[in-house]
């Protein structure tokens, strides 16, 4: 398990925290900061050639580790520790925390997805087993896609396609500041039970408890990204407002971004898998957000969300980009396109180990009890 991060993340304390700003200076995003250690030792030589891919989408897919928890939002809640209404499980950069920024991201932070040349934080609600466990997914696949920039979609209604811009964070899934609300433009996950054989009992719903997955099993949700941005804010005052969804607007065969985002980037897809253990019941499950304290206590699983802050090595993010998207490959763990692969680090493994840890009380101190967790602060 990686090591948790202390308050003071990348070397910034509270009283010198200073948030990135929200309007992106330059289409690309935020000035680059180029990565701080030799970047030849974390990219081996490909043997295998990579595939172009059947869909009309290039595609980079990797595999990431469960890495920190604890109760901070960087895009909620930006300098202010231990400020989430629930806990969060954090993948990617092992320094993530409620002082990131883009540059404490890029400049600091082993990663659990492949390797630090992927340094972006990516974080979702802690699952709990109703006993005092944070439940730990085994793994989590990042899917990346997007039509290529020779794609006729992107010339029209002065839309382009684009890389994704250095800085760019958002929220998507279901929003925790409207609870009572149906809000189904953001119930795009599904939960569905898998197999050791990896294939599915039963269908999908945005609620587990309804699943039938017994001990042997695991139990896996997946979310898509919004992929159209607006070009100008890398944050918007709900975290979601300067992102969008490509639709079907009923006069052409492909979707297309609203003209208000017109810009593609890529779209990835997270994949989280929990297994299950002799004698649990996904029914005694729940996620942190379904469960916070003064708030309605909502379905197991029908808060499920995610957050993403960027902070990819430019070269990087740049050959997977024109290699794997714009000549429609189909790269996966970590493949980069060009005859190159990101180079897994130590320990990889797709067993969580541990599996179950204690779910760790806020740090100021108890808050009142609510079912399956003590300790915790509103």
């Amino acid at each position: 398990m990686l090591a948790l991060p202390s308050v003071s993340a990348g070397g910034q304390s509270v009283s010198a925290f200073t948030p990135d700003p929200i309007v992106a200076p330059s289409p690309e995003g935020l000035p680059d900061i180029p990565t701080n250690f030799d970047r030849a030792t974390e990219i081996e030589r490909d043997p295998s050639p990579v595939a172009r891919d059947n869909n009309v989408e290039g595609a980079f897919r990797f595999i990431c580790q469960p890495g920190q928890l604890n109760w901070d939002d960087p895009i909620v809640y930006p300098g202010q520790p231990n400020a989430s209404p629930h806990l969060h499980q954090w993948f990617g950069n092992a320094l993530g925390s409620a002082l990131s920024t883009y540059e404490s991201l890029r400049r600091a932070g082993e990663s659990s997805c492949m390797g630090p040349l992927n340094r972006s934080a990516y974080w979702m609600p802690a699952m709990l087993d109703g006993r005092g466990h944070v439940i730990r997914p085994d793994w989590i696949s990042i899917y990346y896609k997007r039509v290529p920039n020779s794609a006729p979609i992107c010339g029209k209604n002065g839309a382009n396609c684009r890389q994704l811009p250095r800085g760019l964070r958002y929220i998507f899934g279901f929003d925790t500041k409207r609870m009572t609300d149906r809000q189904p433009e953001n119930l795009l996950f599904h939960w569905k039970c898998v197999t050791p054989q990896n294939s599915y009992i039963g269908g999908q719903e945005t609620r587990f408890d309804k699943l039938d997955c017994p001990a042997g099993n695991s139990l896996m949700v997946t979310l898509s990204s919004p992929n159209c941005w607006d070009g100008k804010r890398l944050d918007s005052p709900d975290h979601r407002r300067h992102m969008a969804y490509q639709f079907y607007d009923g006069t052409r065969p492909d979707a297309v971004c609203p003209r208000s985002h017109p810009i593609i980037v890529p779209q990835f897809t997270i994949g989280a898998v929990y297994a299950v253990g002799a004698g649990e019941r996904i029914q005694d499950w729940f996620l942190a957000s379904d469960r916070m304290v003064g708030m309605p206590q909502m379905p197991p699983g029908s808060t499920f969300h995610a957050d993403w802050y960027g902070a990819w090595d430019e070269p990087t993010l740049k050959t997977w980009t024109a290699n794997c998207i714009d000549k429609v490959l189909s790269c996966s763990a970590g493949e980069l396109g060009d005859g190159t692969i990101m180079r897994r680090r130590a320990g990889y493994t797709l067993v969580a180990d541990p599996r179950l840890v204690p779910a760790p009380p806020r740090p100021e101190g108890p808050m009142d009890a609510m079912p399956g967790m003590t300790g915790m602060k509103k």
